[in-house]
């Protein structure tokens, strides 16, 4: 997955997550407390995207574990967007509440956009400290321990 991907994808769904109600018509005032989260969401993304750019600029690969759990994390931000809710003349509403009406009430929708907006925070996190770790060096070997370096060290006095 390239840098340039998920940096595009993190900042689209940054905007879902803030804006996304507004072309359903149900755009409110609530939209400028959520700004600070696509704010937040948006620079943890593009901070992912370096970290992958870093990990390819050394010749390593992104592992699984960073691809896996950033999908994971776009997805709970998709799931974020369809459900927090927003202020509107008849109360607070959501995208799926305005689709599904009674049989989806507002109250349901706004018990899942909070376990859906921490989960993608988290696994943008994780995604991240995965990321760190694939551009870390690999661990030495352990015979390499055992080598003296080059500067003339001296065996432990207990070996």
């Amino acid at each position: 997955m390239g840098s340039r991907i998920v940096a595009i994808v993190g900042v689209v769904l940054a905007l879902w997550m803030t804006l996304g109600r507004w072309p359903f018509g149900i755009g409110g005032s609530l939209t400028w407390w959520y700004l600070p989260i696509g704010i937040v969401f948006a620079a943890l993304q593009l901070w992912i995207a370096v970290r992958i750019a870093r990990t390819r600029s050394r010749g390593r690969r992104t592992g699984r574990a960073t691809v896996v759990a950033l999908i994971l994390g776009w997805v709970c931000a998709i799931g974020f967007g369809f459900t927090v809710p927003d202020r509107t003349g008849a109360g607070l509403e959501s995208i799926l509440s305005l689709a599904a009406g009674s049989a989806f009430s507002s109250e349901m929708s706004i018990a899942l956009c909070n376990p859906f907006g921490i989960l993608a925070f988290a696994l943008s996190v994780a995604s991240l400290a995965f990321a760190f770790a694939d551009a870390r060096d690999p661990k030495p070997e352990e015979d390499e321990w055992d080598e003296p370096d080059a500067g003339g060290a001296v065996p432990h006095p207990l070996a």
